[in-house]
């Protein structure tokens, strides 16, 4: 019987997951971890294993956070954030864990896996992840960490902003085509790095979706065929 419940257990979801590797990373466990959140001994072993409750509150997640030593984002749930099954690298234990003041920003795969003829609008990790100051965030970027990723630049139509090898980091929040910028899209085949500009007085709305290196060009066509997926806002390269 118990081989059994096993086989027929649903999967977990990432939030369960990443909270069970955090709780690996920190040394604790789960009854450790719910008496520091004031709950009874069985609490995380009912949200991990029987779902309940569904998600954890804004305060359940503030309290674990801190005796976990990771941002209260990263068990929250309702982002796009699985792990990649075709990671480069597996990702370490403590993968998820920043030190205080600071959040892990991960590196997505943009490759489509194989197979798939379309992308399925999950972003997948590479495993890598990439640690900012929260008040870099919060003030110069203007963001919540868990709306963050890093994307690798592989290559050229987009020189010479973004070179191959470059990252740069994206918003999923911030979908909006106005004003003018660089975006992550699925352009029906792969998702690549455009600059979209709206077309003034167009109605219905129409944009212009432009590669900065010249011998790509660009072309124009009706907004509601733009899939975004977020907006970059930040650039990392090797001088």
């Amino acid at each position: 019987m118990e081989g059994k419940k096993r086989k027929d257990a649903k999967p977990l979801d990432p939030v369960r997951r990443r909270l069970l590797r955090l709780l690996k990373a920190k040394g604790s466990t789960m009854i450790t971890a719910s008496l520091a959140m004031g709950r009874n001994a069985a609490y995380l072993q009912q949200f991990i294993h029987r779902g309940v409750p569904k998600i954890l509150a804004e305060d359940d997640r503030e309290i674990l956070a801190e005796h976990l030593g990771c941002q209260p984002e990263l068990l929250k749930h309702g982002r796009s954030y699985r792990l990649s099954t075709h990671a480069r690298r597996p990702p370490p234990s403590d993968a998820y864990a920043a030190p205080q003041g600071y959040s892990v920003i991960p590196e997505a795969d943009v490759r489509l896996e194989p197979g798939a003829e379309a992308w399925n609008g999950d972003l997948r990790e590479t495993g890598e992840g990439w640690l900012f100051a929260d008040s870099f965030i919060r003030h110069r970027l203007r963001a919540d960490p868990g709306d963050l990723w890093m994307i690798e630049v592989d290559g050229d139509s987009m020189e010479p902003l973004l070179s191959s090898g470059d990252h740069f980091m994206i918003d999923v929040s911030r979908t909006a085509l106005s004003p003018p910028g660089i975006f992550l899209i699925w352009d029906g085949i792969a998702l690549v790095a455009k600059r979209i500009e709206h077309v003034p007085h167009s109605d219905p709305s129409r944009v212009i979706l432009k590669s900065l290196n010249p011998e790509y060009g660009g072309h124009e066509c009706a907004a509601e065929e733009v899939r975004i997926v977020g907006r970059a806002v930040w650039v990392s390269r090797k001088l």
